[in-house]
């Protein structure tokens, strides 16, 4: 079946009929599938298919429906099912319609006409199968001087003079409208952006035609002296700027290097700047690039010329010296000091031209070897040895003088190697074989050992060493193998064990320098006892001769002397401590024994314990005391037995006491020389002598003489001060 879409007239439309063969007054049609009985009903009896809705090709082309024939009774199928379809007709109701309001596009600036840029798409939504339904026509509405679009939607360049550097973009309106006929309808209009892509069509050009720089003469090779700057309109990728010298004659003295990323010219002085020789330098540089793509010249010229001027500033610069590396020979022992080896040269680059100075600054070996004058001649300071070094290398300064004798601070350097030649001035030396022995049954002609030598002095081809026996009633002779080695071999054979363990034979080793030299040395060779085979059963180990240099000797007895000093150190530090030690314990005693004199005494009741008559007594027979030949207490807090309380003999005891403390504070060497009052256990009974107060004997008129206190030594000294004369002062406690 066929309806036309958007019908104009009053709902429903008519679409078709569906004919039964079967005639039957209770069967009835029926309309199944998508949208049945909804926007397409049939009528029962007729079976006539109506839409209900206006249709819309555009929405939905086809229905796909099923007809059914039924029993309006059983509602029993009276036939099998039909399925048929109705399709909806194109009008051309629709115009086209861009795909997107906006497209863009780009293109290579000064392309050909016809080069393709982008393209558009616009979609008409009626049947295509119909004649000018869907068909599309693009135009160009805006911009149709630079570019076309073709009915594809192609846009295409229309000109060929398309420049990036005067537009780079472009806007450009396209409109979509249906076939010739139908253009009363409204179309659609996009906007598309077109880029310009840049190609390398600009030549660079000078900023300015001139370039005027000022560089100091010190400027090191490849540094800066200036930049020159170019303009290129083109983009970065397309900028190839190289700068070429045009004029001038300078091309050896500076190169001009460009950097990519700013186009700019580096000039670089390749070989040094000199105040003193040119002060100026002039010539001209051109910039092109030759990259640019020569169907794209335009007016103006391939190259841009510009004058460069480099002004050169004089700057106070060090010394130079004619050469950086100095070579002398000079033959080793020479003996003859001050000797002039060579001469170095170094002069002021500068127009004052400065004095110069030559100073030795670092030396390998270590040493003091040279000396320089101010005129550049190298003297020997000392012989030099070769076989302490063959070389002798020394770094020096030449420093300028501002005056007589003040230096500058501007200097350079240069290096001197001295090569020492040899003189044969060292005899050649044994080298010990391990261990020779030999069997006391060896025969005549028994190769011992291989013996060979070894000379400090160089030892160039043709050296030569001969070999030599001191005594020739030895049991053993030399024989050369022509290769600066001889064999030891037996003379005789027979050797006697009981004799002689070791043989000790003498060497001689001459070589053939001049003047020959020779040396004597003694090889020690073991006599073994061996078996009948030849080997060896039993041998004493020998001596070598063993030789120590007065460097080793001197180095050994610094070692032993270093040893005791450090051994004597520690004991005197040891004994030190000790005395230390003694003297603080001492100093604890003598504080233990100090007593204070503010202290109150105990009054009359100190008169209790001895008997004062006694002193009395012997002040009036002008007598001594008695001293008593005791045994010296070694404690200084001697003790004394507490005596009994019977009687009053108390006052004898203190008595003897008081001479025996005496006599041994008189006698006893060992302590320390300072007033002490003793503490002893033993008080004594009560005194029934008057005060001792010195407040009272001092007012009183006693007639007392204490010069017997004299008598008692240094220990009672203080009182016989204060008793044994007339007192002219009161003493006061």
């Amino acid at each position: 079946m066929h309806i036309t879409e958007e019908i104009s007239l009053p709902l429903p439309h008519y679409v078709g009929k569906i004919i039964s063969s079967v005639r039957n007054k209770n069967a009835k049609y029926v309309l199944e599938g998508e949208y049945a009985n909804t926007i397409f009903k049939v009528d029962e009896e007729t079976g006539d298919v109506y839409a209900f809705e206006r249709l819309d090709r555009e929405k939905k082309s086809e229905y796909e429906l099923t007809a059914l024939i039924i029993d309006k009774i059983t509602n029993q199928r009276m036939e099998a099912p039909s399925t048929f379809v109705i399709k909806v007709h194109d009008i051309n109701d629709n115009v086209p319609i861009f795909v997107q309001k906006v497209f863009n596009g780009s293109v290579p600036e000064m392309s050909s006409v016809g080069t393709s840029v982008t393209k558009v798409t616009a979609v008409d939504a009626d049947d295509p199968t119909i004649a000018d339904h869907a068909k599309v026509i693009y135009q160009v509405i805006e911009g149709e001087n630079y570019f076309t679009v073709d009915e594809s939607g192609v846009i295409s360049t229309a000109t060929a003079n398309l420049d990036r550097e005067a537009q780079p973009t472009y806007k450009i309106l396209v409109k979509a409208k249906e076939s010739l006929g139908n253009t009363g309808r409204e179309a659609s209009i996009a906007t598309v952006f077109i880029t310009l892509l840049d190609i390398n069509d600009n030549f660079p050009t000078f900023k300015k035609g001139s370039f005027h720089f000022k560089v100091p003469e010190n400027t090191p090779i490849k540094g800066e002296v200036g930049r020159l700057e170019v303009v290129d309109i083109d983009e970065p990728q397309n900028r190839n700027t190289t700068y070429n010298f045009v004029r001038g004659y300078f091309q050896d003295t500076f190169k001009i290097i460009t950097i990519p990323s700013t186009n700019e010219g580096i000039i670089k002085p390749q070989k040094p700047l000199n105040y003193e020789e040119i002060k100026e330098y002039k010539f001209n540089v051109e910039a092109t690039d030759p990259t640019v793509i020569p169907r794209y010249y335009k007016p103006g010229g391939n190259k841009s010329i510009a004058s460069i001027t480099i002004e050169v500033l004089d700057v106070d610069e060090p010394p130079v010296f004619s050469q950086s590396l100095y070579i002398f020979k000079v033959e080793e022992n020479n003996p003859q000091k001050n000797k002039q080896i060579g001469t170095v040269s170094a002069r002021d680059p500068d127009a004052a031209n400065r004095a110069i100075r030559y100073i030795p600054r670092i030396s390998s070996p270590p040493g003091n070897y040279i000396k320089i004058s101010d005129t550049g001649m190298v003297f020997l300071n000392q012989a030099l040895d070769r076989e302490t070094s063959a070389w002798y290398n020394i770094t020096i300064r030449a420093v300028e003088l501002v005056d007589k004798n003040t230096l500058s601070d501007k200097e350079s350097q240069a290096h001197i190697h001295i090569q020492v030649t040899d003189v044969n001035d060292n005899a050649p030396e044994l080298t010990y074989p391990e261990e020779p022995r030999v069997c006391e049954n060896a025969e005549p002609g028994q190769v011992v050992t291989r013996i060979s030598a070894t000379d400090k002095d160089e030892m160039l081809p043709g050296v030569y060493f001969k070999y030599s026996l001191a005594t020739e009633d030895s049991n053993f002779t030399l024989s050369d193998n022509h290769d600066n080695t001889a064999n030891v071999t037996v003379k005789y054979g027979q050797f006697n064990r009981e004799l002689a363990k070791t043989h000790y034979l003498t060497v001689m080793i001459s070589d053939n320098g001049k003047p020959a030299l020779t040396s004597t040395n003694t090889l020690p060779i073991s006599i073994c006892k061996c078996n009948e085979r030849g080997e060896v059963t039993f041998c004493e180990a020998s001596a070598k001769i063993v030789g120590v240099s007065i460097q080793a000797l001197v180095a050994i007895f610094v070692c032993i002397l270093t040893i005791i000093v450090i051994t004597l150190l520690l004991f005197l530090r040891k004994r030190h401590k000790k005395d230390l030690n003694v003297l603080r314990n001492n100093v604890a005693e003598i504080h233990e024994q100090l007593v204070t004199y503010d202290e109150e005494g105990g009054g009359e009741m100190d008169t209790t314990s001895y008997d004062v008559s006694v002193l009395n007594s012997a002040r009036k027979n002008t007598m001594k005391p008695p001293r008593l030949n005791l045994e010296p207490v070694l404690s200084p807090y001697a003790q004394i037995q507490k005596p009994t309380e019977s009687g009053h003999s108390g006052t004898g005891e203190m008595e003897i006491m008081i001479e025996v403390k005496k006599d041994e504070a008189d006698n006893d060497g060992d302590l320390l020389p300072y007033d002490t009052l003793h503490i002893y256990g033993y008080e004594g009974a009560e005194s029934i002598a008057e005060s001792l107060s010195s407040l009272e004997s001092g007012s009183s008129d006693s007639d007392i003489d204490y010069d017997f206190l004299n008598d008692w030594g240094p220990r009672f000294k203080m009182l016989a001060e204060l008793y044994g004369s007339e007192p002219t002062i009161d003493f006061v406690y």
